[in-house]
């Protein structure tokens, strides 16, 4: 087992690199490279702003309401992409090893997908997750954050013929994609850190969120 999630990542990326046919490889990093051209954190939400409120359903469609997660102090938000990227669930499993730590700290963790609640409880179930999994339809709240970008329709497609079925994933027919993203909210809605990042492969340490709520 990987001592760190960067190890981890790593790891995971040489296999899914290995066992990827050539002409999935050249489309699915060419959209990468895309991506990492276009996406500028600075026009992100940064911190000192206020985070927008919101109202998404968990993994079983129960409503959960930022101001009530907020009532119980400081909010560490992780949003992933899907159940179907290998990166995002080893950085769930990552964060759920650590989530005591946050807990102990008066911090609620909660991760945020475009998928729908039936796609998030398979994800939530397969790796175990204690913390809450909602759902951002349509990506309404991460088009607030500045954090979506637009795949192609070869990526869309590609992505489709490995199983990653995203129109029936996030239940609608748009190509819009999260940037994989860590916030940490302090209990009056303000952003106090962000993590964004444009490469998939790359996310924040656990251990570097745990330095972020300490320092609250």
């Amino acid at each position: 087992m990987a001592s760190t999630l960067a190890a981890g990542l790593q790891e995971t990326a040489q296999a899914v690199g290995a066992r990827m046919p050539e002409a999935v490889k050249a489309v699915v990093f060419e959209a990468k490279t895309n991506v990492e051209k276009e996406f500028d954190v600075k026009s992100t939400i940064q911190p000192g702003e206020k985070l927008p409120d919101f109202i998404l359903s968990d993994a079983r469609g129960k409503p959960v309401s930022s101001i009530d997660l907020l009532a119980k102090g400081p909010l560490l938000i992780l949003f992933y992409r899907g159940g179907w990227c290998p990166f995002c669930n080893l950085t769930l499993r990552a964060y759920q090893q650590r989530l005591k730590d946050f807990e102990a700290r008066g911090v609620t963790f909660v991760a945020i997908t475009p998928e729908q609640p039936d796609a998030s409880l398979t994800t939530a179930e397969k790796n175990e997750l204690a913390f809450p999994v909602l759902t951002d339809d349509g990506l309404e709240l991460a088009r607030k954050l500045h954090i979506v970008w637009k795949q192609s329709d070869d990526l869309v497609a590609t992505l489709n013929t490995v199983g990653a079925d995203l129109e029936k994933r996030h239940g609608n027919d748009s190509h819009d994609m999260v940037i994989p993203t860590t916030i940490l909210v302090d209990d009056r809605g303000v952003v106090r850190n962000i993590f964004a990042e444009a490469d998939w492969m790359q996310r924040l340490e656990p251990q570097e969120a745990v330095n972020w709520v300490n320092a609250l």
